[in-house]
């Protein structure tokens, strides 16, 4: 009898191909930085739970059977909260990451780090429930505990009131008799071959898999998923036996994006309208380009900040005037204090009062900006100022221009290496948002030591100015317009 996880289990019914890959092929997973940092918080957050209800023991021990064993013995002394109690029944194993002593037995609390229940939480807590029945421990009330991002940090380490704590017994009642039969599936899949299984929201939808890159490799050319905004036109092409979009009939497409990006790719020529050069040029000088990294923990660490709250520690500015000449500012966060005064006092000195603000993508840099007026009210009409000069170069890239190698997307990291091969990101130690996260948490852990923090520090102004100046190239390829 093959022995099962609860989170084996719930991958099996995310994907059958999944479990089977886990267990036979794990050397074909690949761990990217999302599911690194999901891991990460999911810590962070099961950390605080455990706070808030002390007094308890946490069995942590990597050796299951002495984990079983001192659950075992723990249950049968004094009644207090276990952390990350171990059971095991019919081959099946889970850690409970709550088990919180109550009036005739205990409350088994699953802690989850989003900032809802959703569907699929019933599954995991049905199976850890059903799990624990059968070892004969009275559970008064099953809970999922999410945050819950209307908590503001008061500070000093209070974090009351950041889980909301939601009591879903009767909800999974009805689940709890299906846990058997998904136990049985699971093993039937893993004593046969590698099933087939075609790539499709499986691979993505609860979680991103691991093996997504060994079920669908890069396909050379360019496949009809390349269509942005539209996954079932794509299917239905490639039901209609077109590979690639090169090969599909132009009357097939009825959206005008859809359109240019099938005869760029057809012809393998970009399409530049020179309409964003006459957009661009009718801006004055000085002009400055500017680019945010924030931060975004799922547990506030700074007085007045909600979970999932974006701040910003670092921003990238070059300025351009009117006679050519080019200036860079930067400004990073070196410690792990609370940078948003630190980061906006001299990013409003910098972007002084007069002309245009380049961003890409606006929504982002807005709402940063916007979201630091109420902690700083007396930077608030400044603040309001820069907002309001604002300019969003992404829909007039969007609107005008389109590459054969931009494969469907207007990201400023697909668009700029079409026009200058020198700026692309793969050069760099930190080459991405998510990669600047972690080397800013890196950098500021006071047990990070002062090499590696030089190392990174230099490393984030790379790729923050490496945005603003892939933005200045790009304003001056659609300003001069075609050749």
């Amino acid at each position: 009898m093959r022995g099962l996880s609860k989170s084996r289990i719930i991958n099996h019914q995310q994907c059958p191909k999944r479990l089977w890959l886990q267990v036979h092929r794990p050397e074909l997973s690949q761990t990217d930085a999302s599911a690194q940092t999901r891991m990460d918080t999911g810590q962070v957050v099961g950390d605080i739970a455990r706070q808030l209800f002390p007094g308890g023991v946490l069995i942590d021990t990597p050796d299951l059977a002495q984990a079983i064993q001192d659950t075992r013995a723990l249950l049968a002394g004094p009644p207090r909260p276990l952390y990350e109690a171990t059971f095991e029944v019919e081959g099946v194993l889970i850690r409970a990451d709550l088990l919180i002593p109550d009036q005739g037995g205990y409350r088994l609390v699953e802690v989850k780090s989003a900032t809802s229940v959703k569907d699929y939480y019933y599954a995991d807590a049905a199976i850890q429930t059903w799990v624990v029945q059968r070892s004969q421990l009275p559970v008064t009330r099953i809970e999922i505990a999410h945050i819950d991002n209307s908590f503001v940090y008061p500070g000093h380490g209070a974090y009351q009131g950041l889980l909301k704590h939601v009591d879903v017994t009767e909800d999974i009642g009805g689940l709890i008799d299906d846990v058997p039969r998904w136990i049985h599936e699971a093993r039937a899949t893993l004593d046969g071959a590698e099933p087939v299984v075609l790539p499709g929201k499986q691979c993505s939808e609860p979680y991103g898999c691991p093996f997504t890159a060994y079920c669908s490799p890069p396909v050379a050319g360019y496949p009809p998923e390349i269509l942005p905004y539209n996954r079932g036109l794509a299917d239905a092409l490639r039901s209609e036996g077109y590979a690639d979009l090169r090969e599909v009939p132009e009357e097939c497409l009825h959206n005008d994006t859809h359109r240019r990006i099938w005869r760029a790719t057809c012809a393998g020529t970009p399409e530049l309208n020179p309409q964003a050069g006459e957009q661009l040029r009718a801006l004055p000088y000085p002009r400055y380009y500017l680019d945010f990294e924030t931060i975004n923990p799922a547990v506030p660490t700074w007085t007045g900040t909600r979970p999932y709250m974006q701040v910003p520690f670092q921003w990238s500015c070059h300025i351009e005037y009117a006679d050519g000449r080019m200036e860079h500012r930067a400004f990073l966060a070196e410690n792990g204090d609370d940078p948003r005064r630190s980061f906006i006092e001299p990013l409003l000195e910098t972007l002084g009062s007069d002309g245009p603000i380049f961003v890409y993508n606006i929504g982002f840099e807005r709402s940063r900006l916007n979201e630091l007026r109420d902690p700083f009210p007396d930077l608030a009409s400044g603040i309001d100022a820069a907002v309001d000069r604002l300019v969003d170069l992404y829909p007039i890239a969007k609107a005008n221009y389109y590459h054969p190698e931009m494969r469907g997307s207007w990201s400023i990291k697909a668009v700029v290496p079409t026009i200058d091969a020198d700026l692309g990101y793969d050069n760099l130690q930190v080459g991405g948002g998510e990669a600047a996260q972690a080397a800013y948490l890196e950098m500021t852990d006071p047990n990070t030591d002062e090499r590696r923090k030089h190392e990174l520090y230099d490393a984030l102004l790379d790729y923050c100015q490496r945005d603003t100046l892939a933005m200045v190239k790009l304003a001056h390829f659609l300003q001069a317009g075609p050749e």
